[in-house]
């Protein structure tokens, strides 16, 4: 009964962990003005 607790708190926490995300389009990191080698991103859609 414990494993099947325990096993259910993993899947809870890895279903959050993959909700996470960074929302929009991607970027460089950094600012714009210290950008070496600009270049655009594949957007994840």
């Amino acid at each position: 009964m414990r494993a099947l607790g325990t096993m259910l708190g993993v899947a809870l926490l890895l279903a959050g962990l993959a909700a996470c995300g960074k929302k929009g389009a991607p970027s460089a990191p950094g600012p714009a003005s210290h950008m070496t080698y600009p270049r655009t991103y594949p957007s994840p859609d």
